[in-house]
């Protein structure tokens, strides 16, 4: 079972958002005085990226993955596992499929009845938006950047703690690390309702770099075995 609890909870959070309507507004530097505020310029950054890509890795207290992550607004999403290897995660805007080698299995989602199943990872506009719909949000002590534990040397990060607003989301408390300079997220870590935690760190990340829609249509090996709808019934 080894890896495959973190890739069921990852492909089941990729489903869970659903959109707000209105986009968040922005606010100058000058004008920040509220972690609301704050969230704000880190949605607004996230308004701004048509894609990027860069490296992923997850952790719990027993368990860790890594790989590739590539974004396509408005939900696209692919992470190429290297740890376990040649694992895949891929959400076409109409499907979701994980790939489980270990198993020899293909686990897909049929997502187009669903019209809230769009916002395949919290680090997107879409998430943001649902982040922010859903849950309330504060400084973890201050608005100043705090060093980074397992950062590189000198990385500091501005720590948001978010608290669920509504008994249907996956977590109950999440923080989200933001880098100061760039508003892009560095570091989500959340807990689940079970008291697990989970760590999605992002590095290397490169926005707005021309990713074809091609990398999001996931071709599965032919001998692998297909479990349709597993998270839930499709109505198709």
């Amino acid at each position: 079972m080894k890896h495959l609890s973190i890739c069921l909870l990852l492909a089941a959070l990729s489903l869970g958002a659903s959109f707000a309507q209105t986009p968040a507004a922005a606010s100058s530097p000058a004008e920040i005085v509220t972690a609301a505020q704050y969230f704000g310029l880190v949605a607004d950054r996230y308004s701004q990226i048509n894609d990027y890509e860069g490296k992923l890795s997850i952790t719990t207290a027993k368990d860790s993955m890594k790989g590739d992550i590539s974004f396509k607004a408005p939900s696209l999403l692919r992470v190429d596992f290297t740890s376990p290897p040649d694992q895949v995660i891929s959400f076409d805007g109409q499907t979701l499929t994980v790939y489980i080698p270990s198993y020899n299995a293909i686990l897909s989602q049929s997502t187009a009845d669903k019209p809230g199943a769009g916002a395949a990872t919290m680090a997107t506009r879409e998430g943001l938006r649902m982040l922010k719909r859903n849950y309330t949000v504060a400084f973890e002590s201050s608005p100043a950047p705090l060093p980074l534990e397992g950062g590189a040397a000198g990385e500091t990060a501005v720590r948001l703690v978010l608290g669920r607003s509504s008994a249907s989301e996956g977590f109950k408390v999440l923080k989200i690390y933001v880098t100061p300079d760039s508003k892009l997220i560095r570091r989500i870590e959340g807990w689940t309702i079970a008291g697990d935690k989970l760590s999605f760190d992002f590095t290397g990340i490169k926005t707005n770099v021309g990713i074809p829609a091609a990398r999001f249509v996931y071709d599965s090996p032919a001998s692998a075995n297909v479990y349709n709808n597993f998270l839930f019934k499709s109505d198709n």
